[in-house]
């Protein structure tokens, strides 16, 4: 995956009830029936499949997707495979409201960027809109329409480009 701070992608919006769906845990995220998995490419077939109306996920993303959700997404467990799970389908980021502090903390060390976007609105987007996701200013373009939320931290940014904190600690 070419690693730049602007990413491109189809957007998968996830809802309940019509609005941005929030609270999504770990184990809503990855099972933990799962957990004996240690390959990080076959992760990736179980992604969300503990959440309801999203089971096929796994099945219908795409290599460069990206998905949206409500507020604390990945709060829970301090589950890895919640974040290697999107790396190993090709996800290029989770945007959301906010994020469980232990998901955020793996997600960075990871290398798998996310973006907080605070004031979100719950309505205005549809399943597949076409998307742009600046990394370092912290903006979401869907349409003609720009979304301002926290840009990733200058220390998420360089681990991003590293690959990982692991690379990060090399190239230090």
């Amino acid at each position: 995956m070419k690693r730049e701070g602007i990413l491109k992608g189809r957007l998968w919006v996830l809802t309940e009830n019509g609005k941005l769906f929030s609270d999504i845990d770990t184990d809503m995220i990855y099972h933990n029936a799962h957990l004996a998995v240690t390959d990080i490419d076959q992760m990736g077939q179980y992604a969300f499949g503990n959440l309801e109306g999203y089971k096929d996920f796994s099945v219908e993303a795409r290599s460069g997707d990206l998905v949206l959700a409500g507020d604390n997404f990945g709060s829970g467990s301090s589950r890895q495979h919640a974040v290697d799970c999107f790396k190993a389908l090709g996800v290029q980021a989770v945007i959301a409201r906010s994020f469980g502090a232990i998901y955020k903390r793996n997600a960075i060390n990871s290398g798998f960027p996310i973006i907080e976007l605070p004031g979100l609105p719950d309505e205005l987007f549809k399943q597949f809109d076409q998307a742009e996701l600046n990394l370092e200013g912290g903006t979401l373009n869907v349409w003609d329409n720009r979304y301002q939320g926290n840009p990733m931290s200058a220390v998420a940014r360089d681990i991003y480009l590293a690959g990982g904190l692991f690379q990060y600690a090399e190239r230090m």
